[in-house]
């Protein structure tokens, strides 16, 4: 698909934290930073009219939401759960879906998205609190609790409020690159790459500690994902017992040190094969792989394809 236009739709009420994920990602200029250039609008049951939102306020939409149909992304941020929503809002998301735009739900904007009928047959993520009755209202979706988004090609569903963040670099990592999704990432200060696998939220309350925050580890293994790097060795460089360093860094991060460290090792595996001539083999060492075929089994599992295939789609060059 192209990423070129891209329209987000304000439900009555709408939430205005989902709503703004969608503008800074999209809405926000960053063609100075070799971000391409996007079309953006947001789209309301009328152009101008305000819409209220769940925390008490209003928000005034740019467009209509016909005006949604003909681009490639239509967003569809949280907002209140309804029995029934307006026919025209769902027939704009369908018509736009028909006409070949990708959709992105955001947390409860799932139950929209439900309510067109697209999500019959697929899996999709909403917000964990609201899972179980997603799951009752459309029986035809599967219902997952433990991701962070779900691509299913031409739909996409992020569960509830940051995950949104991660379905929408995700989706412009896929069509755009890493190297597009980093920036943005950058410049929004967020990580630019969290695994959908991940958990949505941690059962276990945190651990009671007087110790900071382990992003300063998380920064020397990334500027360092050639080194070996071991959970006895983190927790030290914490200042953390390994079992308080293993419970903070899930807590964090939703995943394990090894899974965490493998999925920044692939990421910088995929920027260097987007982005310069490397053979394989120094790929992998560049990313902390070791092996050809070390790197080759892991952007495998991660990725779903081979590094040299992800190259020949991918490469910049």
């Amino acid at each position: 698909m192209a990423l070129r236009s891209i329209a987000a739709i304000a439900s009555n009420p709408m939430a205005m934290f989902e709503m703004s994920v969608a503008c800074e990602v999209f809405g926000i200029d960053r063609t100075d930073d070799g971000v391409p250039p996007f079309s953006f609008i947001t789209c309301g049951e009328r152009a101008g009219e305000p819409v209220p939102t769940t925390s008490g306020g209003q928000f005034v939409p740019t467009h209509a939401w016909a005006d949604a149909i003909g681009v490639d992304l239509l967003v569809i941020p949280a907002g209140g759960i309804r029995d029934e929503y307006p026919p025209e809002l769902l027939e704009t998301i369908r018509e736009a879906h028909r006409q070949g735009a990708t959709i992105l739900s955001i947390c409860t904007g799932a139950f929209v998205l439900g309510a067109t009928g697209l999500l019959d047959g697929l899996t999709a993520v909403t917000h964990w609190r609201y899972a179980e009755r997603f799951a009752q209202r459309f029986p035809r979706t599967e219902v997952s609790m433990d991701v962070l988004f779900i691509d299913e090609g031409s739909i996409i569903t992020g569960a509830g409020t940051a995950a949104g963040i991660d379905a929408c670099l995700h989706l412009v990592r896929r069509e755009l690159g890493s190297a597009v999704a980093t920036r943005i990432a950058r410049r929004m200060v967020v990580p630019p790459q969290r695994d959908g696998g991940q958990r949505q939220y941690i059962e276990a309350p945190l651990p009671e500690t007087d110790c900071e925050s382990i992003q300063p580890v998380l920064d020397h293994v990334t500027e360092n994902l050639d080194a070996t790097h071991t959970v006895p060795d983190l927790a030290r460089l914490a200042m953390m017992s390994e079992r308080t360093f293993a419970r903070r860094f899930v807590a964090e991060t939703g995943t394990t040190p090894h899974k965490w460290i493998v999925q920044q090792r692939v990421l910088r595996a995929r920027e260097l094969l987007e982005s310069t001539d490397l053979p394989v083999e120094s790929v992998a060492a560049h990313s902390g792989f070791g092996s050809a075929a070390l790197l080759r089994t892991h952007f495998q599992t991660v990725v779903g394809t081979s590094p040299q295939r992800y190259r020949r789609e991918f490469s910049a060059r």
